[in-house]
């Protein structure tokens, strides 16, 4: 991308009416240009086939569209596609639709890499390099929606951000890509289909009930006491289970928007009937509509575990004695390092 140089999708459609009227253009180019950068997908000013070829000149000339392109795509066995982004810049992410008989949803990525080092994920093992800006962030989800129309007939039901990255520190990016994902005049879809997912920054989480998001959030919990949390996640050292339930007991206050728990289990580490009593206290003092137990995905950097298939059977049967909304949810894309903890830039 050439220095000096404006990105033209971060400009409002009343910046791009103010950039036509200065080159004496009419008002109505703005919204047919902002057409095709939102409703259109377009990757190029010379794919603007409705402006003139000197007007797409000046456009190419004045600004840049750094569009996120596919670098390389593996399907799993179980139909889940993994897709490798690559940015303008060349850093590459990872983004994963995985389709189930009612639903299309997409993984998308909000970082280049992590700042957090949980230790049972592959993209804790990576440095954070950049945020991802918003329009990258759109990007994904529009590829991954071409994607599932193209292989399944159906467009996305859902989003979560679960990809790479901590989508708390990159909030403003991240809600403004919800904003343009929700936007009629973007991809349409309800903020209610779309989940973001933390690994527990109690100062964002609380900015979240400020701003009154309308999206669901999701704890990445996988330990209910502060000791064995801290171990796997150096951020709980910083945001304990108190402050966090704190934060999530904000958030719902001012939102009341669906929360829910990602707990995953660990062989000898936290899939104990007693990890399970200190999951239900935890459960209990939030308004939370369900937990999610996951399995583990082996990663090469981590020593972790799955637990034998019986010890899972009854954790999440003493969770449903105790009236926990819980749900065991079996990892999609493992054939091709694309399930939960498993992204990490492999080709």
């Amino acid at each position: 991308m050439k220095l000096g140089k404006t990105n033209i999708r971060q400009l409002s459609l009343s910046e791009l009416q103010e950039y036509f009227g200065s080159i004496g253009e009419k008002p109505f180019r703005a919204k047919q240009v902002y057409e095709w950068l939102w409703l259109r997908h377009a990757t190029s000013f010379d794919g603007m086939t409705n402006l003139s070829r000197e007007l797409r000149a000046k456009l190419e000339e004045h600004f840049t569209l750094p569009a996120v392109q596919v670098d390389t795509t593996q399907h799993s066995n179980d139909g889940t596609i993994k897709n490798r982004f690559k940015l303008h810049d060349g850093h590459l992410v990872e983004g994963v639709l995985i389709p189930t008989d009612t639903r299309q949803t997409a993984c998308v990525s909000s970082q280049v890499g992590c700042s957090l080092s949980c230790k049972f994920c592959a993209t804790g093992y990576m440095d954070r390099k950049r945020n991802l800006e918003f329009d990258e962030i759109f990007d994904e989800v529009a590829l991954l929606n071409e994607q599932a129309m193209g292989a399944y007939g159906k467009k996305l039901s859902n989003i979560v951000f679960m990809g790479m990255g901590e989508p708390l520190l990159n909030y403003k990016n991240v809600l403004a890509s919800i904003e343009r994902i929700t936007s009629p005049d973007g991809l349409g879809m309800s903020p209610k289909r779309i989940t973001v997912s933390t690994a527990g920054v109690a100062k964002m989480i609380r900015q979240l009930g400020d701003d009154k998001v309308k999206f669901n959030l999701a704890l990445s919990l996988h330990a209910a006491n502060d000791e064995k949390r801290s171990q796997i996640m150096p951020i709980n050292e910083t945001n304990n289970l108190k402050v966090l339930i704190e934060a999530l007991n904000y958030f719902y206050k001012q939102t009341q928007n669906q929360i829910s728990f990602e707990y995953i289990l660990f062989k000898d580490f936290n899939d104990s009937l007693k990890d399970a009593d200190e999951l239900i206290r935890v459960y209990r003092q939030v308004p939370a509509d369900l937990v999610n137990i996951i399995e583990y995905n082996p990663i090469s950097n981590a020593r972790f575990q799955k637990p034998e298939e019986e010890v899972a059977d009854a954790f999440m049967e003493y969770l449903g004695k105790h009236r926990v909304n819980a749900r065991l949810r079996r990892s999609r894309g493992k054939d091709i390092d694309a399930a939960c903890g498993q992204l990490a830039n492999k080709g």
